[in-house]
């Protein structure tokens, strides 16, 4: 399982369901473009704050599960 890459392939789904491109999906979470890329190619060291951001601005929600 390669969560980072499933979270950012899950939040690329729902930001293209949403008619958001990447760079207004950044706006609209306070972040960069460049943050939302490496989000949804599930690289870079964005915080775990960041992407929980963004989740929620396309209407996801990040859970833990056991």
């Amino acid at each position: 399982m390669d969560a980072p890459r499933d979270i950012g392939t899950r939040i690329r789904e729902a930001r293209k369901v949403a008619g958001l491109t990447q760079e207004q999906l950044a706006e609209l979470a306070g972040t960069s473009t460049r943050t939302v890329r490496d989000i949804e190619k599930g690289t870079g060291a964005t915080g775990l704050g960041i992407v929980a951001r963004v989740a929620e601005v396309v209407g996801l929600r990040l859970a833990v599960h056991r």
